[in-house]
């Protein structure tokens, strides 16, 4: 059997849609209790139902506005009567609520990516180690310990958390350091987050100016757009007060364990995630970058229509980003799918499976 073959065919022959079939791979590779409830809620269809609806209320939408365009003598005027710009406002929020939970279930799926960053001595492995909970990367007193990428697969609260421990950056005539440091460049560009980690002795910091607190950042960091929190550790040594601070920073001990507890908090917060007790939490599905995807592109396909609508009066144009919408929702649950897409989804499953 080829990769995904089963779970391939029963999609090919409607035992299943393809939001189904992909929560297979879900369950089996979930790496949280968290993770795995949220491919299994796929699994039975939560995702796809709701979709569905969207997918369904898009057409009753669309008949209508075609309606008017290809039989005029009906005198429909959909432009005067608000009911389109008013079933358009509506589906515009449904779908804006189902691409916020898609990307909770993202969150619970694939989890955050936090990249350590900073000075030798700052204290990024400790922090490392205190935020997995045991002895991840070796902590000593000598500059330059760590000099590989490491990683590290953690959970806050049901929320993954990839943490990635980087070289100290300085400038160094040592060969393996350097490459060390160009690794830690190389991660930064890839994160969801980066940390940037500030030994607090060295005194105030102001978090927006990044290429003061990394060396070289300028050259190396200038394309570089992702969000960042600043840290400053050691707060057992220089006596600030632990917590979080009116310019954005954190004080934390990572020794001590002091203001941990304040930056797990951020850390979800930075990544939406809304954790996943009982209630509302418990029936949130799984979701793949590719869902996410297609849910902004038929937003922004509902966003250019009302445009059309209210600024132009065009009824056609507004038509055809209606049908863009549908199309790019039928591409969640496999409706309307390209035959390399579905290649490039079930190559990535178990064998067999």
């Amino acid at each position: 059997a080829q990769a995904g073959e089963f779970s391939q065919r029963a999609f090919l022959n409607d035992k299943m849609d393809l939001t189904q079939a992909e929560a297979i791979a879900d369950l089996i590779d979930a790496g949280t209790s968290a993770s795995a409830r949220a491919a299994l809620h796929s699994l039975q269809g939560v995702f796809s139902d709701q979709v569905n609806r969207l997918v369904e209320e898009l057409i009753g939408l669309r008949i209508y506005v075609e309606a008017a365009i290809d039989f005029p003598e009906e005198e429909i005027d959909f432009l005067s009567d608000g009911k389109v710009a008013g079933d358009l406002r509506d589906l515009r929020a449904q779908c804006q609520r189902v691409l916020e939970e898609a990307n909770q279930g993202r969150l619970v799926r694939e989890g955050m990516t936090l990249v350590i960053a900073g000075k030798p001595n700052a204290g990024k492995s400790s922090l490392m180690n205190a935020l997995a909970g045991f002895d991840a990367a070796i902590v000593t007193d000598i500059a330059g310990t760590t000099r590989d990428v490491l990683r590290e697969a953690i959970q806050l609260d049901g929320m993954p958390l990839n943490l990635i421990d980087t070289a100290g950056l300085r400038d160094s005539a040592d060969v393996v350091e350097q490459e060390g440091i160009r690794r830690a460049y190389a991660e930064m560009k890839k994160a969801d987050r980066l940390l940037v980690m500030v030994d607090s002795r060295d005194g105030d910091v102001n978090p927006q100016d990044i290429h003061s607190l990394l060396p070289q950042s300028q050259q190396q960091l200038e394309n570089l757009d992702l969000p960042v929190t600043v840290v400053l550790n050691k707060a057992d040594l220089s006596g600030m007060s632990p917590g979080p601070r009116d310019n954005g920073s954190f004080v934390i001990s990572a020794a001590t364990g002091d203001g941990l507890p304040e930056l797990r908090e951020h850390l979800k917060a930075a990544a939406g995630f809304k954790g996943m007790g009982q209630g509302e939490g418990q029936s949130r599905f799984s979701a793949r970058r590719r869902h996410i995807t297609a849910l902004e592109q038929a937003l922004a396909a509902l966003d250019k229509g009302e445009q059309q609508l209210h600024d132009h009066a065009a009824g056609e144009l507004l038509a055809e980003d209606l049908r863009a919408a549908q199309k790019a929702l039928e591409e969640i649950t496999g409706a309307f799918t390209a035959d390399d897409l579905l290649g490039r989804i079930f190559s990535s499953f178990c064998i067999g499976k």
